[in-house]
């Protein structure tokens, strides 16, 4: 039996359910998720391998104008390059609105002759569905797109639909990694990420953005797994603050990521986290 393969891309303005949409298409969570923009830094890989297909996801950065901030020109760079290295686009916008972030992308879009699906998402928050049609009428004129498939991420209305449209367009024949993996990142990248995703959710707007997560030490055990973390801020004012008032902040930070990290490798996990100022390193692995 011939294996169609290939990679594809989530692109689209902060915001969107870029990650949202990849954890469901693989039924497992990969990417973090957070209502912040500029949740994901890198891009990922997820991978979803079936008795016929391999389809390699490309979780990236969101592309927006603000060029303020040096991290937000390095993922903007970031979310560019993955185009040029995809077999597939998904171009996720939101239902009934188009903004100059999304007229940025798509300016991306029109530089690369590759099929382009627009995935209109988040359709379960519109009430009157018959106002989309005219939205993705005038929208097919402004690009080539190889299909307009309004969904729902969140609860994967639609989702098999967009599969099936992927599935068809795969160029390529027999799997780009062994059918076992999830992801082309390591372990400790993992636990990196799901202890910096309740810290997004947690914290004010600024500092999620200047703080970093390293996993220093990874070990896995037959039932067990052991984990340590440190979170890294810049500022000592800001140290009190990640720990929050007798330690609360850490300690929902924790709880919330050891249930993720239990949930993505099935097994108990051990996680101890310190909070240290000094200079903000990234997990790249």
């Amino acid at each position: 039996m011939t294996i169609k393969s290939g990679y594809i891309a989530i692109i689209g303005k902060p915001n969107v359910g870029k990650s949202t949409l990849m954890n469901y298409l693989l039924g497992k969570k990969i990417s973090i998720v957070s209502r912040k923009p500029q949740t994901t830094r890198h891009r990922i890989l997820g991978i979803k391998t079936t008795d016929t297909t391999q389809m390699v996801f490309v979780d990236t950065p969101g592309l927006h104008g603000n060029q303020t901030r040096e991290a937000n020109r390095v993922m903007n760079r970031v979310a560019r390059m993955a185009l040029f290295e995809v077999d597939i686009i998904l171009f996720l916008i939101e239902p009934l609105r188009w903004d100059a972030d999304d007229d940025l992308v798509l300016q991306q879009l029109k530089r690369i002759e590759k099929p382009v699906i627009l995935v209109i998402n988040k359709i379960d928050t519109v009430k009157h569905k018959e106002i989309l049609l005219p939205f993705m009428e005038n929208l097919a004129k402004q690009f080539m797109f190889e299909k307009i498939i309004p969904i729902a991420a969140k609860t994967g209305l639609q989702v098999g639909e967009l599969e099936s449209i992927i599935e068809k367009l795969l160029p390529q024949e027999g799997n780009l990694f062994p059918p076992e993996q999830w992801t082309d990142r390591s372990n400790q990248f993992i636990a990196s990420e799901f202890v910096r995703e309740p810290l997004m959710k947690l914290l004010g707007d600024e500092i999620p953005y200047e703080l970093s997560v390293v996993t220093e030490t990874f070990t896995e055990e037959k039932k067990l797994i052991r984990i340590c973390a440190v979170i890294y801020v810049p500022k000592p004012s800001q140290k009190s603050i990640v720990i929050g008032k007798g330690g609360s902040v850490l300690k929902k930070v924790g709880t919330e990521a050891r249930f993720n990290l239990e949930a993505y490798f099935e097994k108990k996990v051990f996680l101890k986290l310190w909070v240290k100022v000094g200079a903000v390193r990234v997990e790249t692995r």
